[in-house]
């Protein structure tokens, strides 16, 4: 017992994790991913290549929730819980990708400063990270959070309205990312954030949860059914 509470605490810090170094992140380059107000020298090449470190960070501490989770939710279901594992690794080697197109503009202000037509390499690559950003934190970030919000939601790890909550906030951000995608609605605007909030609440809730009481007891003394004739033979 006394190592699943291990396994509920690991957990909710690779989401703390997440949640520090993908703002602090955001907060270092932030001011240049908007191509309207965009400005190179608004902030140090510095403060890119520790916002691209930070945002690596992040991706790690995705792939380490789903590890940390994986021991105990695949009891209820192996397959949702590799699957989360798989998803939440693909979000992070989403965001990855998309600190290249960041760290390349170093290069090419420390080669080519002041050169006509790089203003429009720069959007380019701005571009490319922000459609990592649709690709990963949205999109897939959507997938994977349903993912894990239906198994928990069905084993009954947690209290009940956190799975809930991930349920709906892995739908929208997922909406949030297509709409997006699409060019409904702009990647910097009221209705992102707003969208964005409910699975922001369903880590926040998770995580809590998980570090300060652990996984459900009873949803622990879970034991799998025994397999039928079919599982026997397909075994």
């Amino acid at each position: 017992m006394d190592n699943t509470r291990n396994i509920a605490r690991i957990a909710a810090i690779f989401y703390l994790i997440t949640w520090v170094t993908s703002i602090a992140g955001l907060a270092m380059y932030g001011p240049i991913l908007n191509p309207a107000i965009y400005s190179f020298d608004s902030i140090s090449k510095g403060h890119i290549a520790t916002g691209a470190f930070l945002e690596i960070l992040a991706a790690l501490g995705n792939v380490g929730t789903g590890l940390a989770l994986y021991p105990v939710v695949k009891r209820h279901s192996e397959s949702l819980a590799l699957g989360y594992v798989v998803l939440r690794t693909l979000e992070a080697g989403i965001m990855i990708v998309g600190t290249l197109p960041l760290l390349a503009l170093l290069t090419l202000h420390r080669d080519l400063p002041g050169t006509a037509g790089t203003a429009g390499i720069q959007s380019v690559l701005i571009s490319m990270h922000n459609f990592s950003f649709i690709l990963g934190p949205s999109l897939a970030c959507g997938i994977n959070t349903m993912t894990i919000a239906f198994l928990l939601y069905r084993c009954g790890l947690v209290a009940r309205f956190i799975p809930v909550l991930g349920l709906c906030g892995g739908a929208l951000v997922f909406l949030s990312g297509t709409l997006q995608l699409f060019g409904t609605i702009d990647q910097v605007s009221k209705a992102t954030v707003l969208m964005a909030v409910p699975v922001f609440a369903w880590e926040i809730s998770l995580a809590s949860f998980l570090f300060f009481k652990g996984f459900k007891t009873q949803a622990l003394n879970f034991k799998p059914a025994t397999a039928g004739l079919a599982g026997k033979i397909l075994a």
